[in-house]
This record gives C-alpha cells, structure tokens and sequence, in this order.
C-alpha cells in the first residue's frame, strides 16, 4: 500500500451481529454499510480480550494480554508498552487521538501527539470490583442498566456528538496543518456502550411489537456452563428486567445507539470527504469488544460467544478491495500491522510479537496458518478463560471447568457445545494442544491472579473495594463519577 492518512473509527461495545452490512435484519447502520461496500468487511474477527482495558491495549500494542499484562479494568495501559502510535509519532507522523481511550492517564506518555476530549479510567485506577476473583460480588450497576433502558440522552449520547463534532472541526482545521507525512486520526465513540438510553430519533426506529427476544432467553434455554453462572451471579442484569416488553426497551436502546454511534462515524466520514481528504485517506472501523445484548440471558460482555469477543472490522481505500468480505480469521493484532503499513513505516527493530498480518494483505488474499486468540481474567470470572479460533471450530478453555467446542460452520450461533460430545475428543485434544503453542493457560492464569492480588492489596483489600462501588461504566470528561 502507498502511504496515506488514516481515520480509525472506534465504538465501544459493538455487538458484530448487529450491522446491516453483517446481516441484522433490523440495525440500520447505513454510513458503516455504505463504508463496507467501497472496502472490505471482515466476516471473522476478534478482540484479544472482551472487556474494554485488555482490548483497548492489545488494539494499541499488537499483543497478546498473557504478553503485555493490563489484565483487566482495574490495570489500565500506561504507555510503558510501545505502540502503533508511539512508532509513528516518533516516525515524525501526527497521531492524534479524540474520545475514549481508557488508559490510565494524559499524564503518561500515551504515544499520541495530541489527547482531545480524552476519556481514560476514573482516577487512574479503574473498576477495583474487578479485582476480586473469588466469591464473586454482586455488581450495583445492574439494576442500573435495566432502570436506564428506553428513549433519551445521556452522558455518553452528548459526549459522542462531540466527539464528532471535534473530529470533523480537526479535520477541518488542524488536518491541513500536517502535509509533510501522512497523519492518524483515532475518533472513539463510546456507543453503543450501555447505558442503554437512546437518542429518541433512534430509538423510535425499533417498534417493540418487531423486536424478537434474544436467543436462548427463556431460563429453560440458556446454557449451565458453569462460568456462565459466575458471570450472570455477579452482574445480575436480567434479574432486572421485569417484563418481556422491559427487555426490548433495552434491546431497542442498544440498537438505536448502534443507528446513533453510525450517524456519528456519517458525521466523520462526511467531512473527510468535504475537506478534500476522500483519494488520500483510509478509513477503518472496528469495536474494542462486543456485547451479548440478551442472549441466554446474558448482558454486558466478559465471554468467548460471538456476540461478546467478535468484532466487526471494516477497512476502506485505496489499496482495499471494494465492496469484499474477507473470510479469513482476522485478530486486533493485524490492525498494528495495518496502521503501520498504512502510514509507510515498517515495524520497530527487535519487534518480537505473535504472528500478526496487515489487513490490506489479508483483504488482498494472505490466506496465513494460524492461530487466533482472546483471553479474559477480569471482573465476574474466577477462573482465566482462552479461546482460540481455527478453521471452522471455535474452542474455549477454561482453567478449572469443562472446556467448550463449537463449530461455526454448522453451528454459526453457538447453540450445540460440542465439547463433551461423542466423536470430538480429538477435536478438543488438537485445539487444546494449538492453544499450548500460544500460551501455557495455568501459568497466565497465575500470573494475571498474582497481580490482581497486588493491586487488591495496595487498594485496600476486598472489603475497601467493594465498600468504593460498582463503576458500572466511566463518566466522560467533566463528569462526576457515580458508584452504584
């Protein structure tokens, strides 16, 4: 690819089911559908951990959790791991950086030449609550969640239109500032996040007498894998939802923060185009994770499902095939690699990580052998959980319960676990042994718990943390924080 300007559109929470372009029959997404059909959408691709911290570094690194550390929401990025922007910024490009990042702080050195309208974790620490990986506490922000669903604004709808509206102001008037080398651009919305309080203009567009219940959402259906009920014990949600009618308000509040965070990214392409910038800049879209959005009674992200670990990805320019869809298993890793070669520098010296491919080869046809990964050690699990993807299986490990299989190619909705199964023991054998290549599970799941331990004891111990509160999720900047 030739050198160009680069916009990264980021949402937060985005469920990839959940876009016209990736097949919802309801989801009007159309600036994203219209941005996937001049580039290529990729129909397979993963966050390196379904929670925001871990995700948002491995995005920024081009590493694996178990490599870099930043385990969960209460161990956020400090900059100490080198990044996709710090290797461009000191390659004498601009990177600018506008919305979330949820890093510790402005005061570290993040990489970026510039922070706008910057959202990092509440006072450089984070959600403590997280931390406690035994006896599992009740979270407070559950019955927020469901009390907050319905038609109106919120802080998070404000602070997303200006977001936008800053993007489209730099484009406008520091963009052409910066001519002597191609610049970046990371615009971070943070919707469809919950609360799940849509902008009326958006949550009108989903009738609730069209609104099908979730999979799997009747108690008799749902799963009883046991980390499942670790998850829904700790964050109750649907214990919450009084009514069938109460969980589609909130199925109708997801979706039309979904159509509101799509008019915004509308809002930053629109000016790319009006400012002249359209031959000469890339555009990628991704999510830091997804969102189970009510399926077998779970919401929120924190498991392997697709809904929660899946991401949707998006790639448009010159160079990117149009109006494609890339089957290849794709990882946050390659979006390292993408950036870099999209601003025409090569990786750092000594720059030893997994196997990670640029986007624009795999659009262009890279067909590699690999391995993807996720990992979780966060809030609502006691036990660390790897999920790899290769070929057609889809394989979850757990480090103390039962493991969980599914084929995708079959099985596309994760309804029939396969793990315990006649005639696919040696399916789990095989991808057992591909997510020991990676990674030994025991020894990171040590390891991630020792440093929780830490962080729980120079915070206070458990009873200190649980006393603080249940984030339930970060104020935007000006905002009072408020535990639940």
């Amino acid at each position: 690819m030739r050198p160009q300007n680069l916009v990264i559109l980021m949402s937060d929470e985005h469920n990839p089911k959940m876009l016209g372009c990736y097949g919802h029959p309801l989801v009007r997404t159309p600036n994203l559908d219209r941005l996937a059909a001049r580039g290529t959408r990729f129909a397979s691709a993963y966050c390196c951990s379904p929670v925001c911290i871990p995700a948002r570094a491995a995005f920024h690194t081009g590493r694996y959790i178990h490599k870099i550390g930043f385990w969960d929401n209460a161990d956020p990025y400090d900059g100490s791991v080198p990044s996709w922007q710090h290797a461009l910024r000191d390659a004498g490009h601009h990177v600018a950086a506008i919305g979330k990042l949820h890093f510790r702080s402005t005061a570290d050195d993040n990489g970026f030449s510039r922070e706008i309208m910057t959202m990092h974790v509440v006072d450089g620490l984070g959600d403590l609550m997280g931390l406690v990986r035994e006896d599992l506490p009740r979270r407070g922000s559950s019955k927020k969640m469901a009390t907050l669903a319905g038609p109106g604004e919120s802080d998070y709808t404000r602070y997303d239109r200006n977001i936008a509206a800053e993007a489209e102001r730099w484009l406008r008037l520091e963009a052409p500032k910066h001519r002597d080398k191609p610049w970046v651009l990371m615009v971070s919305f943070v919707a469809p996040h919950f609360p799940l309080t849509a902008p009326p203009e958006f949550y009108n567009l989903y009738p609730l007498d069209r609104l099908d219940l979730p999979k799997q959402y009747a108690p008799s259906e749902r799963p009883q894998h046991p980390y499942l009920r670790d998850y829904a014990g700790s964050f109750a949600y649907d214990e919450y939802f009084d009514s069938e009618a109460h969980v589609r308000r909130a199925l109708a509040g997801y979706y039309g923060l979904c159509s509101s965070m799509d008019a915004n990214c509308g809002t930053v392409m629109r000016a790319v185009e009006e400012c002249g910038f359209a031959e000469s800049t890339r555009i990628l879209y991704t999510s830091d994770h997804g969102d189970n959005v009510g399926a077998r009674g779970l919401w929120g992200k924190s498991t392997m499902y697709e809904e929660a670990a899946a991401v949707p990805l998006i790639v448009a320019g010159d160079g990117i095939p149009s109006g494609a869809v890339c089957d290849t298993i794709a990882s946050h890793v390659d979006c390292y690699r993408f950036i870099l070669d999209a601003a025409g520098i090569a990786e750092p010296a000594g720059d030893v990580a997994e196997p990670r491919y640029s986007l624009g080869d795999l659009a262009t046809g890279l067909r590699p052998e690999r391995t993807v990964l996720s990992e979780y050690h966060g809030m609502g699990s006691t036990t660390g959980a790897f999920m790899i993807r290769h070929g057609r299986f889809k394989y979850v490990h757990y480090v103390d319960y039962p493991p969980q299989l599914f084929d995708l190619a079959t099985d596309p909705e994760e309804l029939d676990d396969l793990a315990g199964q006649r005639g696919y023991a040696g399916v789990v054998a095989q991808c057992e042994r591909r997510l020991r290549a990676v990674c030994d599970p025991e020894e990171v799941d040590r390891r991630a718990k020792r440093r929780q331990a830490e962080l729980l004891a120079r915070n206070g111990g458990r009873a200190a943390v649980i006393e603080r509160g249940d984030l339930g999720y970060s104020p935007p900047p000006g905002v009072a924080c408020e535990f639940s």
